[in-house]
């Protein structure tokens, strides 16, 4: 009577007839593709709700099916149930973090408490429990196939996780916390976007912009002259500390007023301060591992990890930190002779050490990432790079179409076919920054794979690579051609899905297929095709390639030491009891990286507790870990092709059969020694990042 009560609670709201709200239907378009252009604002929240409801009713009826739990009528109805609310909530993901406004924020932050409650219910429900664990205490007698019975395993972990065999009290309490949780992340991310774009610095002199690129201060003039600052210049931050700006701005207050605001975001007092919402969120999350045992937040996320335990996470991290540090002293006091021979008379801060290191990256190997650009103009990169690789390794092509409706005039649209032109899947690309997209890249799937609900997938790459003027080439730095690269490697992984019950990968392993995609971005044959110059179709110049090549190890110390003090901040929030965690944000930070001797003040974390999205909005709370952790076996994955022959369909053949289209049916480390044939070897890794350890190899 009780889940009764709250369903009417929840769920009080006037339904749109279906022919009304396109959300409501399977849409008629290829592959299901979202019919952006019959979607209104006013569509989500009804039809979210509406969502929720019929699956509630769908949930219900499984749970007081009077015949016997089978496989068939509990797992399988499961799996089945639920379509109006996914459809309607990927649509409500995908605008909301690529083309939001303040209707759809406003709807996100009614929603997520709702969204929590619905979930609560569900996996909450005693009888629904009592079925799934009636048939997990017969699994071997059931004689499933290994992916159903994987499912069972999956399904039952996930009730227990959710606290299905909590007593009532703690069954309340968990009900509290998600919800609070839900909306306090709502809020960080909200706040996270408003001061972004709230915090762009505003230069008032075309001589305070000296080194940045003709185009570029193009573009700032017209982003001050939207915000009604004409004759002024605008430059926007991204979500990241470090800017990419600092690599060639001359006028070194400018570079200390950019990285002084991209610093201070969401912890200056204000409507948009997320200071209070960290503290609130770790203690809550803490207080709810305690109640479903766990010692702390980390050792709750971890144990469903490829990691398996917060002492293998620490001692990754906590391993690889002094070397890293190590090599970034020594770094800085490579960049602190080049400041001394100029006479600048200052010490190397952190707002001087991307100008730097880009004069000692430009005198060590007579090249600088200005010089590349011209070779990485977008489309190219995209067409002759990007899909010319998964051509040559996996067979497959692609074709742009412009018949399907898009939620933003830039977003581009393409059919993927398999070899024999077998229509495979549809891919979207969302590529450019706007004031209405949250930071970062990222992948997504619109549509999933799946057989058993018979859909084939539509997935997404979003980035945000800045605009270039009105009729000017998009050219990319070395950084977005490997971020495009990067998450096309997410994209292929869920291209090449074929399951019949579509599972989440482990978020240390999901990292794995897209770094594995980034070693094509300077293979010869591939680079070769690509990067040829904008204008006169010529190649980079083989000398250009090769400096490239040598400096792949340059200022990794700073790049590693950036990446790992973000990862073991996300630990220090997340190992923690709630009553261990201070009330001041800005001191516990400070003291964590005190703590993990990884506070160096000339390398800001990559990003401060404040705009971390990844771990205080994004689903990676406890797992920031996840991108070196996916490393390891990335790095060890490239010398694998490396030594069967590089890009070939033999290697692509094996890589998509063995790995990629399982999806997350199968353990994924398992998969992986089914790939390579063995346990993954750290050594490729510290080699790569120029960290190799004394003493021979590591493995783990």
């Amino acid at each position: 009577m009780v889940i009764r009560v709250l369903f009417l609670t929840l769920f009080s709201v006037t339904f749109l007839p279906a022919q009304e709200n396109p959300l409501l239907r399977e849409s008629s378009l290829p592959f299901q593709y979202i019919p952006w252009d019959k979607i209104r604002d006013e569509h989500f929240l009804p039809a979210l709700e509406q969502g929720m409801a019929e699956e509630r009713k769908e949930v219900e009826a499984i749970a007081t099916n009077p015949q016997e739990p089978t496989f068939e009528n509990t797992i399988v109805a499961l799996q089945r149930g639920g379509r109006t609310l996914g459809r309607a909530r990927r649509a409500f993901l995908t605008i909301t973090g690529a083309h939001t406004n303040p209707t759809l924020q406003k709807a996100e932050r009614e929603l997520a408490p709702k969204l929590a409650a619905h979930n609560d219910a569900i996996n909450l429900n005693e009888a629904l429990f009592a079925r799934v664990r009636a048939l997990h205490q017969k699994k071997d007698s059931l004689r499933l196939d290994p992916e159903s019975k994987y499912l069972l395993e999956r399904v039952y972990t996930d009730f227990t996780r959710a606290g299905a065999q909590l007593g009532p009290t703690e069954k309340e309490r968990l009900k509290a916390i998600n919800g609070e949780l839900a909306a306090l992340g709502t809020r960080f991310a909200q706040n996270v976007l408003k001061d972004q774009n709230a915090s762009a610095v505003l230069v008032a002199e075309r001589a305070e912009l000296a080194g940045m690129p003709e185009a570029e201060v193009k573009a700032a003039a017209d982003a001050a002259t939207r915000e009604g600052k004409p004759g002024q210049y605008l430059i926007r931050l991204r979500n990241t500390t470090v800017q990419p700006q600092l690599s060639y701005l001359e006028n070194r207050d400018l570079r200390r007023r950019l990285m002084e605001a991209s610093l201070a975001r969401n912890s200056h007092g204000g409507e948009y301060d997320n200071r209070d919402i960290v503290v609130r969120t770790a203690r809550l999350r803490a207080e709810r591992s305690a109640l479903l045992g766990y010692p702390h937040h980390a050792a709750y996320q971890i144990a469903e990890q490829t990691a398996g335990t917060v002492d293998a996470v620490n001692k990754m991290l906590l391993g690889i930190a002094p070397r890293a540090v190590r090599n970034a002293e020594q770094e800085r006091a490579e960049l602190q002779a080049v400041v001394d021979k100029e006479k600048g008379g200052f010490q190397v801060e952190a707002w001087d050490w991307p100008y730097y290191a880009e004069k000692l990256r430009k005198q060590r190997y007579a090249f600088d990432e200005g010089q590349l650009r011209p070779y990485l103009e977008l489309d190219r990169v995209l067409k002759d790079g990007v899909f010319f690789a998964a051509g040559k390794e996996f067979g497959i092509t692609f074709k742009e179409r412009h018949d399907l409706p898009v939620y933003h005039p830039t977003v581009r649209v393409f059919d993927v076919f398999d070899e024999g032109g077998k229509p495979l899947a549809i891919f979207i690309a969302d590529f450019y920054a706007r004031p209405s997209k949250r930071g970062g890249a990222w992948n997504a799937a619109h549509v999933r794979q799946s057989k058993l609900l018979d859909t084939r997938p539509v997935i997404a790459n979003h980035l945000n690579i800045q605009p270039p003027p009105e009729g000017q080439p998009t050219l990319l730095t070395w950084d977005e051609v490997n971020t495009m690269f990067h998450e096309f490697g997410h994209a292929l992984h869920g291209m090449f899905s074929n399951v019949t019950y579509p599972r989440e990968v482990p978020r240390d392993f999901v990292e794995f297929p897209s770094q594995v995609n980034q070693m094509w971005s300077d293979w010869p044959s591939v680079l070769k095709n690509y990067a040829r110059h904008y204008q006169t179709g010529k190649p980079m110049p083989a000398a250009l390639l090769n400096k490239v090549l040598a400096a792949s190890k340059f200022n990794q110390g700073y790049a590693t030491t950036e990446y790992l003090a973000a990862s073991l901040l996300d630990q220090a929030w997340h190992q923690v009891k709630a009553a261990e965690i201070p009330d001041d944000a800005v001191a516990f930070e400070a003291a964590a990286l005190r703590r993990a001797e990884i506070s160096l003040p000339f390398v800001p974390s990559r990003y401060r507790s404040f705009y971390f999205t990844h771990i205080f909005s994004g689903g990676y709370a406890a797992g920031y870990y996840s991108y070196i952790w996916s490393e390891v076996l990335d790095a060890d994955t490239v010398q694998w092709f490396k030594r069967n022959g590089g890009l070939t369909r033999k290697n692509g053949d094996r890589f998509r059969s063995t790995l990629l289209s399982r999806g997350g049916s199968e353990d994924a480390m398992s998969l992986y020694r089914k790939f390579t044939g063995r346990n993954p070897d750290v050594q490729p890794l510290l080699e790569r990042r120029g960290l190799t350890a004394p003493g021979g190899k590591t493995s783990r």
